[in-house]
């Protein structure tokens, strides 16, 4: 700009010194065509000056006088910074401008295609895995599981529990799924009698009256464990055994109970109710969220990892089905131009206003020097131009003035 600055001066101090010797010239006598030179290097004198009062104005008082409409971005800077924001809230951050530049992209289309390439797919996972692994980093576990805690117990004491319960075991009965519990009870039941035999006994013998014989109480003691061990036994070995029966017609009026019978419900609700509120239960709620974001954070930092590997593979597939679908790309293209047109019709004051108090918190001095220091080259070109311009304007009306007077 120093340089362009100090050509546009030369050319006017050029125009000076010729004017000065075509004047000389004219007044010795040293022929007619040196009216030409000095009438052209006037009027190029006058060119540049007046170019260079415009150019000045712009970004200084010329010559340090006040002169009226001078000055103009150190004194409207303000009133630039409000005409910008309005020009690009108008003409840049209009829903319908948005939506048709959006529309003519065609975001969808473009979006599937770059997901589809696995370097990319690769790229998206390793950031979503670094954004996982920040966010779980930022959480404070004691807030978070506070919070868990809170829904958790909230919700299992909002929600009724019996119906669920009487259905399920319903369902349960009727497949048959409760006869491996029996089962593994009997078989249990079976093995602990057979090696505490003693135990059973001395048990019955010790709930005897003091005054009965001993040997009548142990002969009591092994009628009542031998009884038990066949009844045991006999469940154990048996698939259609009356208890089996009696366990599926308990199990099956437990369950319709569960869902109809009122006091059931309530005993049920308030059992609920009562463990949800042990410190016990409390604990492990709220331990939860330590394990699953242990979980978590491994499985984000694991390349190889299922969750990755998933995730991947979802990006993958949702990049061809993007790229192929016509439907899934209109609906990709209608959110994006619709979360577009809503931020621009919502917050376009917010936008435009940023760029008005931008401008106004600059130095009126400091901007304008900013600006001339990028657009200011390009400025001195006018003056070089207005130089030349005015010579050939001023020779040209200077001929036509003698040939008219000729």
């Amino acid at each position: 700009m120093r340089r362009m600055k100090a050509i546009a001066t030369g050319a006017l101090l050029f125009m000076a010194v010729v004017f000065a010797l075509a004047t000389w010239g004219e007044h010795a006598g040293a022929g007619a065509w040196t009216s030409y030179v000095a009438a052209a290097a006037e009027a190029g004198m006058v060119g540049a000056l007046a170019d260079w009062f415009a150019v000045t104005a712009l970004f200084r008082h010329p010559l340090g006088l006040p002169i009226p409409h001078t000055a103009i971005i150190p004194t409207k800077k303000n009133q630039l910074g409000r005409s910008l924001g309005d020009f690009v809230g108008e003409n840049f951050l209009a829903a319908d401008v948005v939506r048709s530049r959006l529309k003519a992209v065609g975001i969808g289309q473009r979006l599937g295609a770059w997901l589809a390439e696995p370097a990319h797919a690769d790229r998206v996972t390793a950031e979503l895995a670094t954004a996982l692994r920040g966010t779980l980093t930022v959480l404070r576990d004691s807030d978070v599981q506070a919070v868990v805690g809170e829904a958790i117990t909230r919700r299992a004491h909002a929600q009724e529990v019996a119906p669920g319960l009487g259905t399920m075991l319903e369902k349960v009965v009727a497949d048959g799924g409760h006869r491996r519990v029996v089962d593994l009870v009997c078989v249990r039941a079976a093995d602990w009698l057979d090696e505490h035999r003693d135990a059973v006994m001395d048990a019955v013998a010790g709930g005897a009256p003091g005054w009965t014989p001993r040997f009548v109480d142990r002969k009591v003691g092994e009628r009542v464990y031998r009884e038990l061990l066949r009844f045991v036994t006999e469940m154990r070995d048996m698939p259609d055994h009356p208890a089996r029966g009696a366990v599926d017609r308990f199990l099956t009026d437990f369950a319709a109970e569960l869902r109809s019978d009122p006091a059931t419900r309530g005993r049920v609700e308030r059992l609920k109710n009562d463990l949800l509120d042990r410190p016990e239960v409390q604990d492990l709620i709220a331990s939860a969220w330590g394990a699953v974001r242990a979980m978590l954070v491994a499985a984000a930092e694991d390349e190889h990892s299922q969750l990755r590997r998933r995730a991947r593979e979802a990006l993958l597939s949702l990049g061809r089905r993007m790229s192929e679908d016509d439907r899934l790309q209109g609906k990709v293209d209608g959110w994006a131009e619709g979360a577009a047109g809503y931020l621009v019709t919502t917050y376009r004051d917010e936008i435009t206003s940023l760029i008005t108090e931008t401008v106004a918190s600059w130095d009126a001095e400091h901007t304008s020097r900013k600006i001339e220091a990028h657009i200011g080259r390009d400025l001195q070109f006018i003056r070089i131009n207005g130089t030349v311009v005015g010579a050939l304007a001023g020779l040209a009306i200077h001929t036509v003035a003698r040939l008219s007077g000729a």
